[in-house]
């Protein structure tokens, strides 16, 4: 058996990415899965390339808002029945602007993709769990969660901000055997790494994107970047049942980048 046969996970920004290793990890250990994507012609055909048959599920929206978090956690526990696993994951740099600089609308933006997200889709899960004694909260958040980079100052304020929401969470239902933690990888060049990175190394005062990928390479233990593969190993050890006493943590997939 794997080691999370029997389990019903959910995963925002599922079809792509940190989400993506993380739906095929858990498929490879058993669970079924429901993914989230905005495009649902991209959905079914990553649905498809995941190949994990009747354990597989995709739910379309825009993972920014209120209505596509609180959705995916209905439509899990309606498709499989309940939900045992809820991956917090979308979110990344959008918007790349100087404080001083940076609009109204596009602080707004961050805090929708990146914090309010993660509280819509904790909640609705927890309103699940709690009744049951039993689950795994997850969010992907990042070691700008403890550290700042000038040019993102959305980024870096929300995952500050999500990292406290875990440690709150994780008090409130730790005697209920619902787990919340939050994975905090460092750089990855997915697909919106390679889509922002230009604007955010400039920011960066870097000449270059190849400039800060060299930069953050440098800055961790094992001189190189990190993937996604590695992040959805840890993702696998926190969803199950080994990971039982381990909640409010804050754990780094970074290679050795934060120096605390």
């Amino acid at each position: 058996m794997g080691k999370l046969e029997g389990k019903v996970a959910a995963i925002t920004g599922g079809t792509r990415s940190i989400g993506r290793a993380m739906a095929e990890a858990f498929l490879r250990e058993g669970a079924q899965v429901v993914v989230n994507g905005r495009d649902a012609a991209k959905g079914e055909q990553a649905l498809a390339e995941m190949g994990g048959g009747d354990n597989i599920a995709f739910f379309a929206g825009d993972a920014s808002t209120q209505e596509t978090n609180e959705g995916i956690v209905d439509f899990a526990v309606e498709r499989f029945g309940k939900l045992d696993i809820m991956c917090c994951n979308s979110g990344g740099v959008r918007e790349t602007a100087p404080v001083a600089q940076m609009s109204d609308a596009e602080w707004a933006l961050e805090i929708d993709w990146n914090l309010n997200s993660v509280f819509w889709s904790m909640r609705r899960a927890l309103q699940h769990m709690i009744p049951r004694e039993t689950g795994r909260i997850l969010v992907t958040s990042s070691v700008e969660g403890k550290l700042g980079k000038p040019g993102i100052p959305g980024y870096v304020a929300t995952k500050h901000a999500v990292n406290g929401l875990v440690k709150s969470a994780a008090q409130e239902v730790g005697t209920l055997g619902i787990t919340v933690n939050a994975l905090l990888p460092g750089l990855i060049e997915t697909d919106i790494v390679r889509e922002t990175g230009p604007a955010s190394a400039e920011m960066m005062g870097l000449p270059s994107y190849e400039a800060m990928l060299e930069l953050f390479s440098q800055e961790s233990a094992i001189q190189a970047l990190n993937t996604v593969e590695q992040v959805a190993a840890a993702a696998v050890m926190f969803a199950s049942d080994a990971a039982a006493n381990l909640t409010g943590c804050l754990f780094a997939v970074d290679g050795g980048t934060m120096p605390y």
